[in-house]
């Protein structure tokens, strides 16, 4: 996906006016107006970069003239102890803008980085690693880019733009294959239908009125292997059902899903507990 610049303009502009409230009172009353500032961002540790052009946008917000040298690129893989970028202009912008700069960078490339290592971790399999919508709200965009700097794929990105059908839709429809009919009748045709499977029978079910993909949904390594069999043997001549594992996923277990036959594996911690990289942004006078 494409960062849009007019929905990332906005949300930075809120993300200021949250930081900065009246005016950056410490700012406006130790340093002298005239000054100007040279800063340097330092990757600390072993890290994948995203989301420096948004931190670029932070600065430019406050000052239009201001732009960011940057030495390394979204998506690259830097190493501790590298100056990633410089940028210079007045002192009383660069402090205003530096926690709202480094919060968006230090959590995106903190989910590229982590997204990177599940990535690495399925290598050779072809299994893909997929996002999810377990975001911080208003932060999803920026999120899923993330994802994509990692190397991993986006998911659905929104409740508009994907059919899932879950247990809960399932329960309240009145059935699997009532839901399923209801979703091909009134849903666009150019959506695929997704259901969510957590048994053996309910798999059986999902290929039987045709889901276009079936969730496995906490499953052990050893079920989904199961159940990808199961898929393969029900579906129709000429027609492949996409897997995806989801639920109970960790480094130490997505090789093990990955072998088990899966085209897509869903991990949640992602985007809903990354930690966030160790990016500083060090200062001195111009």
């Amino acid at each position: 996906m494409r960062l849009d610049l007019n929905i990332i303009q906005n949300l930075v502009a809120t993300y200021l006016e949250e930081d900065i409230g009246r005016g950056d009172v410490t700012t406006q009353t130790t340093v002298a107006p005239d000054i100007y500032a040279r800063g340097k961002f330092l990757a600390k540790s072993g890290i994948v970069l995203a989301g420096l052009e948004v931190a670029e946008l932070v600065f430019q917000w406050l000052d239009p003239e201001l732009q960011l040298e940057a030495f390394y690129f979204d998506g690259d893989t830097i190493a501790a102890g590298t100056e990633i970028a410089r940028i210079e202009g007045p002192a009383h912008v660069l402090l205003a803008g530096e926690r709202v700069a480094l919060n968006l960078l230090q959590r995106m490339s903190g989910i590229a980085t982590l997204t990177r290592r599940y990535v690495k971790a399925v290598e050779g399999t072809g299994a893909q690693i997929v996002d999810t919508r377990k975001t911080a709200p208003g932060l999803r965009i920026f999120d899923k880019y993330a994802v994509k700097m990692g190397g991993g794929r986006n998911h659905r990105f929104g409740l508009d733009d994907g059919l899932l059908i879950k247990d809960n839709h399932i329960a309240l429809a009145g059935g699997l294959a009532i839901a399923v009919k209801r979703a091909r009748e009134t849903g666009s045709h150019l959506l695929k239908i997704e259901v969510e499977a957590a048994t053996l029978e309910q798999v059986k079910d999902a290929v039987k009125v045709g889901a276009d993909v079936v969730l496995l949904d906490n499953m052990t390594p050893e079920k989904v292997r199961e159940a990808v069999t199961l898929i393969r043997a029900e579906e129709p001549a000429g027609r492949r059902t996409l897997t995806e594992a989801s639920g109970s996923v960790s480094l130490e277990t997505v090789r093990g899903y990955a072998e088990a036959g899966v085209d897509l594996i869903s991990v949640g911690a992602l985007t809903h507990s990354p930690a966030a990289a160790d990016i500083s942004l060090k200062m001195t006078a111009a």
